[in-house]
């Protein structure tokens, strides 16, 4: 007797994932779990070191935290929405202060405003959310 299914059981397991959280994965989970905004082009080269750094969290095994850059030539609060659309759960802000301090303006995608943060201290908020599969917002 042969048996085929449309979809196999990580397939099955991935949907089921999907319909529980609603897309709205838990930062450990996430594809990408956090997102960077600069504000102007000239904050760009700022945006790559807090990536940088972030990326240089170490995590056990050959993990790394996902973080990408938000390129695109549209206001703060086109990109502020996209990430929010997209369901990612930080939203790391970037404008002159922020540059100037070594900080990051950070959202939650809930909407919660955490307030401004060291780069380095975001890193081990991400690490232990990420290590503990908790949620710290």
């Amino acid at each position: 007797m042969l048996h085929r299914a449309i979809l196999g059981s990580v397939e099955r397991f991935m949907s089921v994932l999907i319909e529980h959280y609603a897309g709205a994965f838990p930062t450990w989970l996430a594809p990408v779990q956090a997102v960077v905004i600069p504000i102007a082009d000239r904050h760009l080269d700022y945006a790559y070191e807090v990536k940088k750094t972030l990326l240089a969290t170490s995590l056990p095994g050959a993990q790394s935290l996902r973080i990408e850059i938000d390129e695109a030539r549209e206001s703060m609060q086109k990109k502020i929405r996209n990430a929010q659309m997209q369901k990612i759960p930080y939203m790391l802000v970037i404008g002159d202060k922020e540059a100037e301090n070594g900080t990051v303006a950070v959202r939650r995608r809930s909407g919660g405003d955490l307030g401004t943060l060291p780069v380095s201290e975001l890193a081990e908020r991400l690490k232990t959310e990420v290590l503990t599969r908790s949620d710290l917002a």
